[in-house]
């Protein structure tokens, strides 16, 4: 696979339990269905049909067009990134979704996370079928699952992909650019298309607040610069830094860091990520925090390069790995349910990492 093949892949498709779960999920016990079988408790799930969800019927205009949703839907799918994720913590369960883990890792047979199928077992609901995104969008898989609506709230569709999905279901494309969607937009257009805005916002609210106490007592962040970078651990030529639109940047800004003026001139571009040479690395000499993909095999190897080596950030050793095709690493591209699931974790390790900035 090309290096531009698997930077989109790993771009935009990254990316226990669900800690505090974000709204009241319905479950049928209070331990897993898993759980109450070893129990010997005889409470199981049953896989039956998806209930209507009383919905009235809506009109959401978005990037690719004017849908409109009929009242009492039942079955749910999901593309892109995160949407069944939203529906899930509206105790909605999509009958099915896109795959979502873009290595071996998560679920090996199902390609989703333990975040999203946790929330399965929460509801009682049957998993889903997950439709395989490795040629695009799985339109035959998806009309399969028969559904009432299809949430796209942050994806990549094409105006082609969205007339095709049309015609199996309405659907809800992103509300302005492909692929830049924050969370908190994809929480408020996906749930308006299930006729939950308010619970949405709700949500949203809800989330918030677990960010708010998650950095109430951190001090390092303040006045501090941080970005996510994408390295090829083979080739340190060039490294990639996410503009502050992308989902993974600007979560570092929830949490209170600055941006460093490379991220911020490159969202003001228009664009997703800039690549700098390794001999312009004093162009983010501005970057207190680097947070990437990788392990501390790859810190090493940034402080013994010559170039990137300079940069006080990297000789401090400020930077944050979140791992390479595990959970971790998907769950900090933020979904309605990801957010939950490594907010404590991913505080702590920026902590750590912005307390060695000089």
């Amino acid at each position: 696979m090309s290096r531009k093949a698997r930077m989109s892949r790993h771009r935009f498709f990254v990316a226990a339990g669900i800690a505090g779960s974000i709204l009241a999920l319905a479950s049928c016990a209070g331990s897993t269905p898993a759980e109450d079988a070893a129990a010997g408790g005889g409470e199981t799930c049953d896989a039956t049909e998806p209930a209507p969800l009383g919905n009235d019927a809506v009109t959401i205009e978005h990037a690719l067009g004017t849908t409109e949703i009929p009242a009492d839907i039942s079955r749910v799918a999901s593309v892109g990134w995160g949407n069944q994720d939203v529906a899930l913590a509206l105790g909605v369960a999509p009958v099915g979704t896109d795959d979502q883990t873009w290595s071996m890792s998560g679920d090996d047979e199902l390609g989703l996370y333990e975040w999203t199928l946790d929330a399965y077992d929460e509801l009682c609901a049957p998993k889903p079928a997950v439709f395989d995104t490795t040629d695009g969008v799985d339109f035959e898989a998806i009309a399969d699952t028969a559904p009432d609506v299809i949430l796209a709230g942050y994806s990549g569709l094409t105006e082609d992909d969205y007339a095709t999905l049309s015609e199996i279901a309405p659907t809800v494309a992103y509300p302005d650019i492909p692929w830049y969607t924050p969370w908190r937009d994809s929480i408020r257009i996906d749930s308006e298309a299930l006729g939950k805005a308010d619970e949405g916002e709700q949500l949203v609210e809800d989330l918030d607040q677990q960010i708010a106490d998650a950095t109430a007592d951190i001090t390092s962040f303040e006045g501090r610069t941080a970005a996510f970078f994408y390295v090829n651990p083979t080739d340190l030529s060039t490294i990639s830094i996410y503009a502050t639109g992308d989902a993974r940047t600007a979560f570092l800004g929830d949490l209170g860091f600055d941006f460093p003026e490379l991220a911020r001139t490159t969202s003001d571009g228009g664009g997703f990520y800039a690549d700098i040479a390794a001999e312009n690395a004093d162009q983010l000499a501005d970057v207190d925090v680097f947070v990437m993909y990788g392990d501390e095999a790859l810190v090493q190897a940034l402080q013994d390069d010559p170039l990137w080596g300079t940069l006080d950030a990297v000789k401090n050793g400020s930077v944050v790995v979140t791992g390479s095709g595990d959970d971790f690493s998907g769950a900090v591209t933020p979904t309605a349910l990801s957010i939950p699931w490594m907010l404590d974790d991913y505080v702590a390790l920026l902590d750590d990492a912005a307390q060695k900035a000089e």
